[in-house]
């Protein structure tokens, strides 16, 4: 494999702007007409979010990741996709450069909503 090319440098202050937490994906839900989307139901401890992901193409089961921690971005803008409102991203890692996708996970469990960084 070959890594995907670097992105521009950006500054800490920018770095600093992004929220990365740990969630706990409690459900996974098929988004009607999409072969590739599924709604998370994400526990960020204080409270919950809808998260939609790409998932479908990447897995033979996506509720297989029900119940396990991964890290999310929590402070995008919403967006509406398929019909369902995303209140954040999954951190994935491989996507890019073409490899089977993973969850980004905590060694070991935490708090949800402990922040990355």
């Amino acid at each position: 494999m070959t890594p995907s090319a670097l992105k521009p440098g950006i500054t800490l202050e920018v770095l600093n702007q992004i929220d990365v937490r740990v969630g706990t994906i409690r459900a996974v839900t098929d988004v009607a007409d999409s072969d590739k989307l599924v709604q998370l139901r994400v526990s960020f401890g204080d409270h919950e979010r809808t998260i939609v992901a790409g998932l479908k193409q990447e897995r033979a089961d996506t509720r297989e990741i029900e119940g396990k921690q991964a890290l999310f971005v929590i402070n995008l803008e919403p967006r509406k996709m398929r019909g369902v409102v995303s209140e954040g991203i999954l951190f994935d890692i491989g996507y890019a450069d073409g490899v089977h996708p993973v969850l980004a996970v905590p060694e070991s469990p935490v708090p949800d909503g402990t922040r990355a960084g």
